[in-house]
């Protein structure tokens, strides 16, 4: 007898809810972040915004994913560190991109957070960061 179409969904293992939510939210905000500007809440962009006419580049991404990691492990003296040595440097950046820089990290760390307020705090820290990688995993590739 030949396995129903059914069959593989039957086989599979439950997938907890909060996994599944992260997956689906990890899609929407890479695909979100591939298009510039990025869709603000409130009417009036940011000043940086509206001068970029394009979008920043992948390296810039990078350095903000990184420091949206050091913020929800409260990686303070990362974060300085990587600020006041100017780290971001090194992945080809310049001084002008530091105001870009901190625009992309305060979006997407106020993404994050607000999916997490909008669990009302069932999503814990190590998930959100779990997130944050996710979203750099695929709007990497599909950038």
């Amino acid at each position: 007898m030949q396995p129903s179409k059914w069959d593989l969904i039957l086989s599979q293992k439950p997938v907890p809810i909060a996994e599944h939510l992260l997956a689906e939210v990890s899609k929407l905000f890479a695909e979100e972040l591939r298009f510039w500007p990025p869709r603000l809440l409130d009417d009036a962009p940011p000043a940086i915004v509206v001068e970029a006419k394009e979008r920043p580049p992948l390296s810039l991404y990078r350095s903000a994913f990184q420091l949206t990691r050091f913020e929800l492990t409260h990686a303070l003296d990362a974060y300085d560190d990587f600020m006041r040595n100017q780290r971001w440097l090194v992945e080809g950046l310049s001084l002008a991109d530091k105001p870009m820089l901190l625009f992309l990290t305060r979006f997407i760390t106020e993404q994050v957070l607000a999916l997490a307020e909008a669990t009302e705090g069932r999503l814990k820290r190590k998930q959100l960061i779990e997130l944050v990688d996710s979203v750099e995993r695929r709007f990497s590739t599909s950038a």
